[in-house]
């Protein structure tokens, strides 16, 4: 898969700790953005582009933690992004729906159907 195919993949914004370790050293990375290819990590200090890196995390609302080889391939001031190498299809299956999730709770709702939810609110605190 190219680069530019990667970048075309559904990004949406998280809030996640992932745990990536590297020659025995553990870093810590807060993930601002999650792809099935990969996350990028914000506000740390970027390792050199092809780093490979064990990464392990976990989808919120999922305890079963994913774990998969990653590599650096961009890196700015302060973040850097990772590929998912070698990432399991039921991992992949489980990113894809959070991404769905996300997608879905960011979408803005129609006027309508936020009046109805209103509405009904409203009756049950009658």
């Amino acid at each position: 898969m190219s680069a530019a195919d990667k970048r075309r993949q559904e990004r949406v914004p998280v809030e996640l700790w992932i745990e990536a370790e590297r020659d025995g050293e553990l870093y810590f990375q807060r993930a601002s953005n999650l792809s099935v290819g990969g996350a990028f990590f914000a506000q740390t200090i970027p390792l050199p582009l092809g780093t490979k890196v064990d990464l392990k995390f976990e989808i919120p609302g999922d305890p079963v933690e994913i774990r998969c080889k990653g590599e650096i391939v961009t890196a700015k001031d302060l973040g850097m992004g990772v590929s998912f190498v070698e990432l399991k299809s039921g991992d992949r299956a489980r990113i894809e729906m959070l991404i769905s999730k996300v997608q879905a709770q960011s979408r803005p709702r129609s006027k309508t159907k936020t009046n109805e939810a209103t509405r009904a609110v409203n009756k049950q605190k009658k």
